[in-house]
């Protein structure tokens, strides 16, 4: 596998795209709660909110601008407006490393329903939005354009390259891909990512900011880095509209795991995962990748036994991904059910302090099973070594 040569950059939206998604959004001090957490992650970029979009989201803006790190890009969006591309400036204009984010439609469908504008109409919209940034920014900060809808241009895509090209001329350093609307499989719209790659200038950032429709947004995201898009816009917890943005902690991960430098705080993963969740009242699904209760068990015989045979070697034959590199401090857990075997038996029982041989779990695991068909779910730890305790001595008596 070719390795990108940009090392990737987070740019977080959960305070815009994130919070605008919220059935309750987030008041100043919950803004500034959460954006305290990403500088903990160490994320690169934050989009701050939507400057124009109201006087608390201006306030936030202009806040979190003055109280972030040097280096740290913070970004206000607006609409290609030029009032809203002023007030955004307005906001963050304090920051050591400000950035203007225009968004603007550029395929078939939005330009005709939502812009009712011809193609030509929107370059130039693009083209004069871009150079009315750059002329009252001052030669500081800088300027991102984002393609709304760009899944959508692949109906169009040579004047989507076209409308890039121009708005990187005007003073956009980053473009951004956005797929507004999950419609394709991430291998399409990887392939007009490398396209738009291609056809930037080197000096030119190209981002992606996928929603997650379909189910596929990390994937989308994660093959679009590969592809040669370096910004990665993600949010904590996946949050966003209708089903959520591309998820932060999935996607650093599984870049991780290919071999990829990540530039975050791994080890406060875990704890932002249920901070968000307790500020937005959005339950975290037992089964979330990575940040999931439940993912850490083995139920399955046969998981079981992979587990237990490797749970000391640093590739898990069931084990994706180390979780205590994200600030977990769970190693892998067995639990007993009617689907479990021996292996399970043998570490529960050795795990609660009782000395048993493989041969003797094996003899014990029928036993269990049946107890766990009767009953109807899982035994606990405890149930378990009170059976043994109680029943083995004359189960093992009987097959001497």
């Amino acid at each position: 596998m070719k390795q990108p040569v940009k090392k990737p950059i987070f740019y977080d939206v959960t305070l815009r795209d994130g919070n605008q998604a919220l059935r309750c959004p987030w008041n100043l001090n919950e803004k500034l709660l959460v954006f305290n957490q990403l500088v903990k992650l160490g994320v690169q970029g934050v989009e701050a909110g939507f400057a124009s979009a109201s006087q608390m989201d201006f306030e936030a803006c202009r806040l979190i601008a003055s109280q972030a790190p040097p280096g740290m890009i913070i970004s206000s969006l607006s609409r290609a407006v030029e009032f809203e591309i002023e007030k955004s400036w307005e906001a963050i204009q304090c920051a050591s490393a400000p950035r203007v984010h225009i968004v603007l439609a550029l395929s078939p469908f939005t330009m005709e329903h939502m812009l009712r504008l011809k193609p030509a109409q929107v370059l130039e919209k693009a083209v004069k939005t871009v150079s009315f940034a750059r002329s009252i920014m001052g030669g500081r900060g800088s300027i991102q354009f984002s393609a709304e809808h760009f899944g959508d241009c692949i109906d169009n895509l040579d004047f989507a390259i076209e409308a890039l090209k121009a708005v990187a001329d005007a003073g956009a350093a980053v473009v951004n891909l956005a797929n507004t609307v999950e419609r394709y499989r991430p291998a399409v719209f990887v392939r007009m990512v490398e396209k738009v790659v291609s056809a930037m200038p080197g000096h030119v950032t190209v981002a992606v900011h996928a929603h997650n429709d379909l189910g596929m947004a990390t994937a989308t995201t994660v093959e679009s880095y590969f592809a040669g898009a370096s910004q990665l816009e993600t949010a904590l917890n996946g949050l966003g509209e209708r089903s959520g943005n591309t998820n932060m902690y999935e996607t650093a991960c599984a870049l991780s795991a290919c071999g990829i430098e990540v530039p975050l705080n791994f080890d406060a993963i875990f704890e932002t995962a249920h901070l968000v969740s307790r500020m937005t009242g959005i339950a975290i699904p037992e089964k979330a990748p990575l940040i999931g209760e439940d993912i850490v068990s083995h139920r399955s015989g046969m998981h079981q036994d992979g587990a237990s045979k490797t749970k000391n070697l640093e590739k898990g034959a069931y084990r994706a991904f180390d979780l205590q590199k994200i600030g977990r401090t769970e190693r892998e857990q067995i639990r007993f059910t009617s689907q479990s075997g021996k292996a399970a038996v043998y570490e529960i029982l050795r795990q609660m302090g009782i000395e048993i041989s493989r041969q003797d779990a094996a003899r014990m695991q029928p036993i269990l099973k049946k107890i766990s068909e009767m009953s109807g779910g899982e035994l606990t730890c405890e149930e378990i070594a009170d059976i043994y305790r109680c029943e083995f001595s004359q189960t093992a008596a009987s097959f001497s």
